[in-house]
């Protein structure tokens, strides 16, 4: 019995607490002020964690088609640049702006992956999932709302081969006729 009443009493004053930092506003949601190490950490954890788990039973088509490639660049100039930058570019508007930074695929293909960093096949599905689902609350889109999965896997494609790219073979892979 008094196990009981001391979940109960603990359960009341969990409740409460939530409640109170719920409610108060002491926390800050400003985008432009990072996470404490302990909260960048936990939803850090957790998006890897849901992400590679998600993504773990994907099919990954051949992505070597250069119509693929070709499909992927011109989706990619207006879906992804502003945030995920342009071959040459470091920063825009819209990287700055985003917390959490959204990775500049024109140096690094993928988010961390829980596996061996030579594991292609899982950072395409990883990075296939993350396009097509999108993640809450971080700025990153479904596009699988509104494109289907050839599209979405000709970004995949582009993505691979981004920051293999100069500036100037991203401007021709990009320009539209």
């Amino acid at each position: 019995m008094k196990v009981f009443k001391l979940m109960l009493i603990l359960i009341v004053l969990g409740i409460g607490f939530t409640t109170t930092v719920l409610y108060s506003g002491i926390v800050n949601v400003a985008a432009d002020e990072p996470h404490g190490e302990l909260v960048y950490w936990l939803l850090d954890e957790t998006r890897q964690t849901s992400i590679n788990k998600a993504a773990q039973h994907i099919a990954v088509p051949d992505l070597t088609n250069p119509d693929l490639l070709l499909l992927g660049a011109v989706d990619y100039e207006f879906m992804c640049a502003s945030c995920h930058l342009k071959s040459g570019q470091y920063e825009s508007d819209m990287s700055l702006g985003l917390y959490p930074a959204p990775p500049n695929l024109t140096v690094a293909t993928n988010v961390k992956v829980k596996s061996k960093p030579s594991d292609e096949i899982a950072i395409d599905r990883k990075n296939f999932w993350v396009i097509k689902h999108g993640i809450k609350a971080s700025g990153m889109p479904a596009w699988g709302k509104t494109h289907d999965d050839q599209r979405i896997w000709a970004m995949v494609a582009f993505i691979k081969q981004l920051p293999t790219l100069t500036p100037e073979q991203y401007q021709i892979l990009t320009a539209i006729e």
